[in-house]
Parts: C-alpha cells; sequence; structure tokens
C-alpha cells in the first residue's frame, strides 16, 4: 500500500468519552473538528481516535499495542483517568498504568503527552490532590510533555455541559477545537 503524500505527524489519541464525543453525532466531536480545521489549514497533521466511552487506563493497556503497531504513531496523547477517578481506583494504579502507557508508546519511537485529568472535588481533597500530582510524577519519570486539561473552563460553564454534568455538549465542541488546537500545537513545537 503506498500513499502520494505521507503526513507529516499523526497523533494517536488514547482517550474516553470527552474524546469519543459521548452524546453527540461524530461531525459535531472535537476531535472531528480539530481534523476539519488542520485539514482547511493543509496541516499535515491526522488524528487517529481510539477513545471510547467508559475508558479506564487498565483498558487502554490491553489495546494499547495493538494500537501502536496498526498506526505507527509519531505522536501519542494520552486523555485518559477520568473513569479511574470516578470509580475511586488507588491513585497508585492510575500512576502505574500511565507510566505504562506512556513509555509503551515512547518505546515505539512516539512523542508522547499526557493531558492533566482533573476529577471533581466531591471524591475528596486528597484523593483530587494525589490524583493530579499522578500526572506531574508520570511526566517528570518519563520526559512526556504535561498537557492542560481541556475541561477546566467549560466545566464550570453549565451552558456548555450535558445534563449529566460529566460531559460537553455540542456547543462546547468548537470551544474544546479551538484550545486543542493551542495546545497541540505547542507540544508538536515544543
Amino acid at each position: 500500500m503506498s500513499f502520494t503524500t505521507a503526513a507529516k505527524d499523526k497523533i494517536l489519541l488514547i482517550g474516553d468519552s470527552l474524546s469519543a464525543g459521548y452524546g453527540l453525532e461524530q461531525a459535531q466531536a472535537w476531535v472531528h473538528l480539530l481534523q476539519n480545521k488542520y485539514d482547511q489549514k493543509n496541516n499535515d497533521i491526522i488524528i487517529i481516535n481510539t477513545a471510547i466511552s467508559g475508558q479506564t487506563t487498565d483498558n487502554a493497556l490491553l489495546k494499547i499495542d495493538a494500537w501502536l503497531n496498526t498506526h505507527q504513531p509519531s505522536h501519542v496523547l494520552i486523555e485518559l483517568g477520568g473513569n479511574d477517578g470516578i470509580r475511586g481506583f488507588p491513585v497508585k494504579l492510575l500512576y502505574k498504568h500511565l507510566t505504562e502507557l506512556v513509555t509503551k508508546s515512547q518505546e515505539q519511537g512516539a512523542k508522547v503527552a499526557l493531558m492533566e485529568i482533573q476529577i471533581p472535588p466531591n471524591l475528596g481533597p486528597r484523593y483530587s490532590k494525589l490524583f493530579t500530582e499522578s500526572y506531574h510524577k508520570v511526566t517528570q519519570e518519563t520526559g512526556a510533555y504535561l498537557m492542560p486539561y481541556f475541561m477546566m473552563q467549560i466545566a464550570i460553564d453549565s451552558s456548555l455541559m450535558q445534563n449529566d454534568n460529566l460531559h460537553p455538549n455540542a456547543k462546547a465542541q468548537p470551544v474544546i477545537r479551538d484550545f486543542m488546537y493551542g495546545e497541540i500545537n505547542k507540544w508538536l513545537h515544543h
């Protein structure tokens, strides 16, 4: 199989419902909107979205080798941990799984960004703090890039959230697209 033009950057996105476009048409979801923006600007960037609603770090670990082998990405963006947090998984496990996801990707030669997921404080301030700190720890130890969480400004604005107060609505998707356009750009030129 030969391609006439090889994409410069192939980003494998490993995420959960926030990147899978939960409750939305695929065409409305931020990943789709961002790919359209890259295409319009003739950016040689392809996003391979493997996000699955409900995905946890241990689910992703079972699949990452196949994804890396199939897609051979130049970059891997990990947007995971929210479901681990909601289910109250031990922070030590989150840290271990994130470290494995990052190192497996790096061993394949990909540059890795880890999105700093933040969880609602109702899970307890100590747990929330340790949870967030684990992202910093993983990036410091692996040299992965720490990317800010795209939900920080969205989650506090009820007009951008679905009725479950967990998932961004269609109106939020262009906001996330623009945020991620800027953040991915910073990461790629980092």
